[in-house]
């Protein structure tokens, strides 16, 4: 049920917009913002734009955010926390007293620098935000690597010569893929509630162009008199938390070994 919701919401991010009535950016001041109605389905925001159209376009910016940096993230945290975990000793003890470090670091501090350096670009944001969560995917990994590193398995493999990087990228590494793509699934949601933030301290998607994040960011300014400009957003980005949510659990229990064995069993 989970996967089908999050498929309607991606295939609504993917092609709503080509059939909305109205564009994301078009303005009627003199309109302003209106409850929803046969019209605007979901209501305009307070410069007249059809709020339908911007949550769909902005399902976009989110989704893309999303997976993008949670990419980012995935594969800078996969190979450092994997390196760690398998290296140990002196190497790991220094490799995540380096993650502690960056860690301890206020992550707004080095969004802004890179804004200011680079500009505000959104293949910048992803950047910016897949440098930061790396953190944590590292510590999940390196956690996992480390316990199954002194399985008799991988010792097996090492006396028969089998190179360091294909143990660990080869065999390792896939026997604790359910942890990876089950924390991967939680990333996702972290990074579009993070983007929000950004959108909030307007260091996010830039207008005329919108997230959910940044939308939620404008309905709570006004959520008194105008509830719908935070209510559906919300209900989008919500729908899609608990989907990747319940996603997330479902892959681990159905890629980890042990589950497997004990169904068969």
């Amino acid at each position: 049920m989970s996967l089908w919701t999050l498929f309607a919401l991606m295939l609504l991010a993917g092609i709503g917009p080509l059939f909305a009535t109205h564009t994301f950016d078009q303005q009627s001041l003199n309109l302003g913002a209106t409850p929803p109605s046969w019209e605007h389905w979901m209501g305009t925001d307070t410069l007249g734009r059809d709020l339908l159209a911007r949550i769909l376009v902005g399902a976009r910016i989110s989704f893309l955010v999303g997976f993008a940096a949670t990419f980012v993230s995935l594969v800078i945290g996969v190979i450092w926390g994997g390196l760690a975990g398998y290296c140990g000793g002196k190497i790991d003890s220094l490799m995540m007293r380096i993650a502690d470090a960056l860690y301890a670091l206020p992550f707004i501090i080095f969004i802004i620098l890179l804004t200011v350096v680079f500009g505000r670009h959104l293949l910048l944001l992803f950047l910016a935000i897949g440098a930061v969560e790396w953190l944590t995917m590292a510590r999940v990994v390196r956690g996992q690597v480390a316990q199954v590193r002194q399985a008799e398995f991988v010792l097996n493999l090492k006396g028969f010569g089998f190179s360091h990087f294909r143990i660990l990228f080869l065999h390792i590494l896939p026997n604790i893929l359910g942890p990876i793509v089950a924390y991967t699934t939680l990333t996702i949601p972290s990074v579009m509630l993070l983007e929000a933030f950004l959108s909030y301290l307007g260091l996010g998607v830039q207008a005329p162009m919108s997230s959910w994040g940044s939308l939620m960011a404008s309905g709570v300014e006004g959520m008194e008199e105008y509830p719908w400009l935070l209510w559906f957003p919300a209900l989008g980005l919500g729908l899609t938390l608990m989907s990747l949510h319940f996603l997330g659990e479902g892959l681990r229990d159905y890629l980890d070994p042990k589950k497997k064995q004990e169904l068969l069993l």
